[in-house]
């Protein structure tokens, strides 16, 4: 139904303006997750390992793709989630881990506004991006959270250490892997051109059997970068599911930091410039 694959899932120079902590402000919580147990491969994830995590429903329907929990108010997704599901339709799960049974640490909201970007094109998906305003604020937990999202300058060098998180078209549990980011170059190649500076790559090249086909498109995809995880992509498409050749594609969130911030109003997402060099 969905443009995208559902293939998912599955130091660094850190600059980062220091505004002190105020309460619940995006930028001072931001991207710190505080149960790190994590499964280094991938499979399922633990409760608490990625609390910007989100679960967006259609009403009626069920999961239908990933999100991200930018502040208290906002969600970021992909802007192909949203193509034919409206306000009404939309429902969103915060600290969930399984999609039946049991999830204590969960809340949930509705959609109040979505946003998707004007300039979105769904073939090849170009500015695959969104927001989702919430019908009212989140409170913070250790299992509800927001990530930081990439600043715009921030450089991810290939073989960046990368992780993507989302339940794909058939697990009840939240799904995590780590796979390494592929340069742009070498992902036009694979894709023919097709690739532009609003999206970033990831996957394993020359293996395969990595990928977000464990996760959903509008999903993110973070990087650690000293306590923070800072947000780079939002799944969007790919050819397959871990195909050697064909690494998972993802809007590049550094590319959109002033339409986020113009949109979200005076509470916004943290900000932080991820800059490593190590890889290349």
């Amino acid at each position: 139904v969905f443009g995208w694959f559902y293939g998912f899932i599955v130091t660094t120079l850190l600059m980062v303006r220091s505004r002190g902590f105020s309460r619940q402000s995006s930028d001072s919580l931001c991207g710190r997750a505080s149960l790190k147990n994590r499964i280094v491969g991938g499979e399922n994830a633990t409760a608490g390992a990625w609390p910007w995590q989100v679960s967006i429903h259609v009403v009626g329907f069920g999961h239908n793709c990933g999100g991200t929990l930018i502040t208290k108010d906002w969600v970021l997704s992909a802007a192909q989630c949203f193509q034919s599901q409206n306000e009404s339709d939309t429902v969103m799960y915060f600290g969930r881990l399984n999609q039946s049974g049991s999830n204590p640490n969960e809340a949930s909201r509705t959609a109040s506004r979505i946003i998707n970007h004007p300039g979105y094109v769904g073939a090849p998906y170009d500015n695959d991006i969104a927001l989702v305003q919430l019908s009212s604020s989140v409170n913070f937990t250790d299992y509800i959270r927001p990530v930081c999202l990439a600043a715009a300058g921030s450089v991810f060098g290939g073989g960046t250490e990368s992780w993507v998180t989302g339940w794909g078209q058939v697990p009840d549990i939240l799904q995590e892997v780590m796979i390494p980011i592929v340069n742009n170059s070498a992902c036009a190649n694979a894709y023919g051109g097709r690739i532009t500076s609003n999206m970033i790559c990831a996957g394993l090249l020359n293996q395969g059997g990595k990928d977000s086909c464990q996760g959903d498109g509008g999903g993110p995809m973070v990087s650690k970068s000293g306590s923070l995880w800072i947000q780079s992509g939002i799944v969007s498409f790919g050819k397959g599911c871990a195909e050697p050749k064909y690494p998972g594609v993802y809007s590049r969130v550094s590319q959109y930091q002033d339409w986020i911030k113009s949109n979200t109003g005076s509470n916004p997402p943290g900000f932080v410039e991820f800059n490593t060099e190590k890889y290349k």
